[in-house]
């Protein structure tokens, strides 16, 4: 009887640790299918933002990778769990002033679209004489826009970077074409427009991490996986089907390791909304060993390499197709 409630006992943890472990990779497949459906970049929501008249009252068009009918109004777009993908494509909400910046835009391609992100300038003009630019980088990430955006101050706290995510994919894949290296100029809106020098460059950038929260909701997170590629080259002609590895574990002393796979990237530093519904930076503290499951993914692809209100102005990148491949 003793052995006989033995092997029931086995048999109910080895049940338990199979159905979890079913459930998880279900969660997963079930991820990696709104992932690849939004990297198609075939569903696309217009908003017509009405602006607000001592900024010239004009109608701004913004383009969401979500569905829907087209929406007219000075309230943020709903946002989806569905919508896994956001461009930085946002309306603004600055002490009553209502404003909408659009760079990232849906492409005829085919039959369908594609996603075009650009590095561009806004421009307003208040009560008819004062004029500010700023310049805006054409940005998808998974995850979330903090709408509306209340103020230009620490750009990376109005988002909420990376989604759940339990998988261990071998790449991503997609479709791409460029228009790169464009000199590097700063324009905040509030102080001159300035070349920096320098030449700028569209990138992406997969991280998977393992995050962890403490009691006081402070998020930190090892580094599970990396992918990471910088577009140094016009490309002209759609290329189809590249296929960028993502490496698990500590790649830091791999020969073609660049600072940017590291866990600082220059002065971008990711935020996420923590268990009390504050947003607080992801602090990286370290190296994930190989074979750890990620609770998170961070998918970044942007026509700038610069932090924000930085880049190459005129730069394009041209993305489809995106995908995990497993």
């Amino acid at each position: 009887m003793k052995r006989f409630r033995i092997i029931c006992i086995i048999g109910a943890a080895l049940l338990l640790i199979l159905l979890t472990s079913t459930e998880a990779s279900a969660q997963s497949a079930g991820m990696d299918s709104l992932i690849n459906r939004a990297g198609r970049f075939e569903n696309w929501r217009v908003y017509e933002l009405e602006e607000s008249g001592i900024i010239g009252g004009n109608i701004k068009t913004i383009y969401k990778l979500s569905e829907g009918n087209t929406l007219r109004g000075q309230e943020p777009c709903p946002v989806r769990e569905k919508d896994v993908l956001s461009p930085c494509n946002i309306m603004a909400n600055v002490v009553g002033v209502i404003k909408g910046s659009n760079s990232v835009f849906p492409e005829a391609r085919g039959d369908g679209y594609c996603a075009r992100l650009s590095v561009i300038m806004e421009k307003v003009r208040v009560m008819g004489f004062i004029d500010m630019e700023v310049l805006v980088q054409g940005t998808i990430l998974s995850g979330y826009f903090n709408e509306p955006i209340k103020d230009t101050k620490s750009a990376y706290t109005k988002m909420d970077c990376g989604i759940p995510y339990t998988g261990r994919p071998s790449a991503v894949r997609y479709d791409y074409k460029a228009e790169v290296g464009n000199p590097i100029v700063r324009s905040t809106g509030f102080s001159p427009k300035k070349e920096i020098g320098g030449k700028d460059y569209p990138y992406i950038a997969v991280y998977l991490q393992h995050r962890e929260e403490d009691d006081k909701g402070n998020v930190t997170a090892t580094r599970v996986g990396t992918a990471y590629r910088i577009f140094s080259d016009n490309v002209s002609e759609w290329v189809n089907g590249e296929t960028l590895e993502i490496r698990y574990g500590d790649i830091s002393s791999e020969e073609d390791f660049m600072p940017e796979m590291g866990l600082k990237n220059g002065d971008i530093v990711y935020y996420c909304k923590n268990s009390k519904g504050k947003i607080v930076p992801i602090k990286e503290k370290g190296w994930a060993e190989a074979d750890q499951t990620p609770t998170h993914i961070i998918i970044w692809i942007s026509s700038s390499s610069g932090e924000a209100f930085f880049g190459g102005l005129g730069n394009t990148l041209w993305m489809d197709n995106f995908q995990l491949i497993n």
